[in-house]
């Protein structure tokens, strides 16, 4: 009995090692198979939804936008040619006058004193001693310096007209723009509101502004007495003008954060795309030219879903 007792003994803790070791491949097997699930699942999940779009060729025009204001360039002004009291007054603020028109009429100090008295005397005596001060030119009369009754001396300025023929818009153009600008360049103005109009350049004022380098352009447009002067409009000049230009939407051009290098993200095949470095040219609007390399109008650019993808990311394209 006590041989038999020991060769139970010894066989009881060899078994009980072999069921473990039959118990742990079972589950080792079980999680194995787990795992092969899981990197389906993320195979699949890891094509990350874009939207792509083509190279377009189209004209594109590269605007600058400055501030533009309007003027009379030349003022006339109207004076006195007598010492005597003004007796009529013909203008007011904001009047158009033309040529030629009587403003003021003054009756001279010496026809004031002895006028009355000389004709009450002699009725064959004719003295009047008025004189007639008319509007040398076409414009607005912005400024009235005298009104009836005053006194007034020979020389003194009784009124001033903005020359209408003198009317144009000045925009200041930095100096280093100056290539882009033409004597005779037709210029689009916008005013405040929205409404637009056509301007032409003028000429060029003789020196430019000390602090800012900038240049002051005339730029004149067709009569309107409807502007205001010191209005400030804005005046679109082209700075570049391309036909045909290879472009894509802002969008669909990544960058570094110093802005310093440019790529897009291109399909090679249904579910890859590929880092793409390009050289990019002007922008308008929303829209991108690339100057290099040359896409063809089969090539699928990722136009959304791209920010953050690596080189031959995997990816699903989406409507």
């Amino acid at each position: 009995m006590k041989k038999l007792h020991f060769k139970y003994s010894a066989i009881r803790p060899i078994y009980f090692v072999m069921c473990v070791a039959l118990l742990l491949s079972a589950c080792g097997g079980g999680a194995k198979s787990g795992d092969d699930s899981g990197d389906d699942d993320k195979a699949i999940n890891a094509q990350v939804p874009v939207t792509v779009t083509g190279i377009s060729d189209s004209s594109m025009v590269d605007y600058t936008t400055l501030n533009a204001t309007s003027s009379f360039q030349q003022k006339n002004y109207v004076k006195s040619n007598t010492n005597g009291y003004v007796t009529k007054v013909n203008a007011h603020p904001g009047q158009y006058v033309n040529e030629g028109a009587v403003l003021f009429t003054i009756k001279t100090k010496e026809a004031q004193s002895i006028g009355n008295t000389v004709n009450a005397l002699d009725s064959t005596f004719k003295f009047s001693g008025t004189n007639k001060i008319k509007a040398t030119k076409h414009g607005f009369i912005t400024q009235l310096s005298h009104q009836l009754g005053d006194y007034v001396q020979d020389g003194e300025q009784l009124a001033v007209i903005s020359d209408r023929s003198s009317f144009a818009f000045i925009m200041q153009l930095p100096y280093e723009m100056r290539v882009n600008v033409k004597q005779g360049q037709d210029v689009q103005l916008t005013l405040p509101g929205g409404r637009k109009i056509n301007g032409k350049i003028a000429s060029f004022m003789p020196a430019v502004d000390t602090a800012s380098q900038t240049q002051g352009v005339v730029i004149k447009i067709a009569d309107d007495n409807t502007i205001p002067e010191n209005l400030i409009a804005k005046a679109q000049i082209v700075r570049t003008s391309k036909q045909n230009a290879a472009s894509l939407p802002k969008s669909a051009v990544l960058t570094n954060e110093t802005e310093t290098e440019f790529w897009v993200m291109k399909l090679i095949n249904a579910t890859t795309a590929v880092k793409v470095p390009v050289t990019k040219g002007i922008e308008v609007g929303d829209r991108v030219e690339i100057l290099s390399p040359k896409f063809s109008k089969d090539d699928k650019i990722i136009v959304s879903g791209n920010y953050g993808l690596s080189d031959t990311a995997k990816v699903k394209i989406v409507q």
